[in-house]
């Protein structure tokens, strides 16, 4: 059963069920994990999505009760499970609005400190925030967001729970999060073309920008290259002007650049960046390359840090 399939259960499937004995004592050594209970009066499914994501942790980080836990258990609920639930989140969140996935973020977090400073010493917060991490921030996620990390990032930052230094690692996450947000309009900067030309990203003249942050040498630069030759509505796009890509060589080997300029499509506008200032994180926060971002017309960004499969899916292809 795939994750989506798993959501339509959950949305269709939940059944009402006893909550634990009040107690702070652990009870019961594993058990499945409490799905939440979407009330029958909200029937719209889009109302349904979204108050399962603002409440889909509730009846797990309930301080009724505390339950077992181990290296493989997470009050009460096996790790392998708990890892699920958190795929199951992730694929919910990108079926709401933006602002129901940040409150859905935010409930997760109140929710978690509140169990935790309950029940001093239960492991629900390292465990919980380290899947949340790998599944949100991890630039080899599939499913990453920043834009869904970055309220979660926020509140870990002021997290009295955790060390100075945790906190300032989440400060340093947040702001990269922030850095250039969908529906804001993306950092300006220069770069020098293959023919030597100096240009600037406002000087892109086109519909839609994809801007690659990328390098000849890696795999999955060569990987995501090849798809976009390989698309003949794509290839039309760009032909026609509509969509221009740029591709960004950000590091300072100049001559092993230069060597793979032959390899570039001639359709694309490939350079390199002569301030190296995109590899300081003042402007981008490049983790993993390549690295996309869909700009519109007037730089505006639409797409940021996306997967190949979501920058085709954003152009309908």
């Amino acid at each position: 059963m795939n994750v989506r399939t798993l959501i339509i259960v959950s949305l269709g499937l939940l059944a009402l069920s006893c909550g634990p004995r009040k107690t702070k004592a652990p009870v019961n050594p594993t058990r499945a994990f409490p799905s939440a209970e979407i009330p029958m009066m909200i029937t719209e499914p889009a109302e349904r999505m979204a108050w399962l994501g603002e409440h889909f942790w509730d009846r797990y980080t309930a301080t009724d009760s505390l339950y077992y836990s181990d290296s493989v258990t997470v009050n009460g609920v096996p790790l392998e499970e708990l890892e699920k639930q958190v795929g199951i989140f992730v694929t919910l969140l990108e079926q709401v609005a933006p602002e129901e996935g940040f409150t859905a973020m935010v409930n997760l977090y109140t929710r978690m400190e509140a169990f935790q400073t309950a029940f001093d010493g239960a492991n629900l917060l390292p465990e919980l925030t380290g899947l949340v991490s790998r599944y949100f921030y991890d630039p080899n996620s599939p499913v990453r967001s920043e834009e869904l990390y970055l309220p979660f990032a926020q509140a870990m930052s002021a997290c009295p729970l955790i060390t100075a230094l945790d906190r300032e690692r989440y400060a340093y996450e947040a702001r990269m999060c922030a850095l250039n947000r969908p529906g804001t309009r993306a950092a300006d900067f220069r770069f020098v073309d293959t023919a030597g030309h100096r240009h600037t990203l406002y000087d892109i003249k086109a519909d839609m920008t994809l801007l690659v942050f990328g390098n000849p040498d890696c795999h999955a630069c060569k990987e995501l290259q090849a798809s976009l030759e390989n698309s003949v509505e794509l290839s039309a796009s760009i032909a026609s002007g509509q969509l221009k890509v740029v591709d960004i060589y950000i590091d300072q080997d100049l001559e092993a650049w230069r060597e793979h300029i032959p390899e570039y499509p001639a359709s694309w506008i490939n350079g390199y960046d002569p301030d190296f200032v995109i590899r300081t994180d003042l402007l981008y926060n490049v983790r993993a390359l390549p690295s996309l971002y869909l700009l519109s017309a007037d730089k505006t960004v639409l797409l940021k840090d996306a997967t190949p499969e979501q920058f085709f899916a954003a152009l309908g292809l």
